[in-house]
């Protein structure tokens, strides 16, 4: 194997976000002769080498392949694709390695289930992808999008929960050809991302497209993020959404996907009582909760209707955001009461989705992926992909 490279290792400890302090926290190292900050500053400038098990703390740490500690030179930035969000630049920073973690885990799932339907012979281009202009308008998005997808308001408010909703929403979507999946930390809960970090991510590809939806997000805005994420897939654009609404593209998308949930007539039929902040709270949460959609996006909707003021918007979002973290924080607590709930398969297919177990299924029947590559894109050990796809 070739040597390792300190360059590497000052590069992937930086990009993890960390600084020589709180990476020798976390790996650990040091002791009584040497500190870990400045055992860290050997490896990093070559004087000394780390021992395997250290190597492989680093790896796991920093959420990099061992072999990358190997590489000549650091690789390019993660595929982002755009960044849509409208973040302040410390919030950026301080979670940019997270968010490149995250990207960086779904670009390797893209590129293995296009790979095994390639080779396969189950691909085959997408024409709907890259195929609209933001000078079409936002009406020509909406009816493109209906139609792509088939999507039925009616049918969409008649089921019994906003996650049956969504069920409804995401099935449509993914008969287009795109993969639908819920993912909202690094892989345990110690590394949750914030829905004010990222809301959704659009991978734009003509054979194997992928929408991520963070599920720490409300439910409820789970069908919103996923016809936004649809429309930057119909404009051919990879990137993160979330954050703020300032930027052109997402006040495109956000009008696209709102239009489809909230048509402009049936809003402007709506006539809450503006005068009274708690009052109008109420009436947004009963208004909500029939259609299946996000109070954020009434509100959205209200001030882009200019019913409401941009004071009054943010509040109303800001009032919002706290409701559902005390909803969340009470549905945990009774979660931990009860002994009964889905097992760990059926909630890991359910955030995976139906359309990537399905591929997985039968590419790995077929031979064209293997167990542990299966895994890589269940987000499983090899061990648990079969259990993963048998189970109901």
């Amino acid at each position: 194997m070739s040597q390792l490279n300190p360059e590497i290792m000052r590069w992937a400890r930086e990009t993890a976000g960390m600084s020589l302090g709180e990476a020798a926290l976390a790996l650990p190292v040091g002791g009584k002769r040497k500190s870990g900050v400045e055992i860290l500053s050997s490896y990093e400038d070559g004087s000394e080498e780390p021992t395997r098990s250290i190597l492989l703390r680093m790896s796991k740490t920093y959420r990099r392949p061992l072999l990358t500690f190997y590489l000549p030179k650091p690789p390019s930035k993660a595929e982002r694709g755009e960044d849509f969000r409208t973040l302040p630049d410390e919030r950026r920073i301080e979670d940019a390695a997270s968010v490149d973690a995250l990207v960086r885990d779904v670009h390797v799932r893209q590129r293995l289930v296009r790979a095994a339907l390639e080779d396969s012979e189950e691909a085959h281009q997408l024409l709907f992808v890259g195929s609209l202009r933001m000078e079409h308008g936002v009406q020509e998005a909406t009816q493109r999008l209906r139609e792509l997808t088939g999507f039925d308001l009616q049918q969409f408010r008649a089921k019994r929960t906003v996650g049956e909703a969504f069920n409804y929403a995401r099935a449509l979507v993914e008969q287009t050809g795109i993969f639908v999946m819920l993912i909202g930390n690094l892989g345990s809960h110690h590394s949750n991302l914030s829905a004010q970090i990222f809301r959704g991510f659009a991978l734009s590809d003509e054979v194997a497209p992928f929408i991520i939806i963070n599920d720490q997000d409300a439910p409820s805005a789970w069908a919103f993020t996923l016809l936004h994420e649809f429309a930057h897939i119909l404009l051919g654009l990879t990137g993160i959404s979330g954050g703020g609404y300032e930027q052109k593209v997402e006040r495109f998308c956000n009008d696209v996907a709102s239009q489809v949930l909230l048509p402009t007539n049936e809003l402007g039929a709506w006539r809450p009582a503006l005068g009274n902040l708690d009052g109008l709270v109420t009436e947004i949460n009963q208004f909500a909760s029939g259609r299946r959609i996000s109070r954020s996006l009434v509100a959205y909707r209200l001030y882009l209707s200019g019913r409401v003021d941009e004071p009054t918007w943010r509040l109303l979002n800001k009032t919002f955001q706290d409701m559902w973290a005390k909803e969340k924080a009470s549905q945990k607590e009774k979660a931990r009461a009860s002994d009964s709930g889905p097992s760990y398969y059926v909630v890991k297919r359910h955030r995976v989705g139906a359309a990537l177990v399905d591929v997985v299924r039968r590419t790995l029947a077929e031979g064209t992926l293997t167990p542990t590559k299966a895994g890589k894109v269940l987000g499983v050990k090899p061990i648990n992909v079969e259990p993963l796809l048998g189970s109901a």
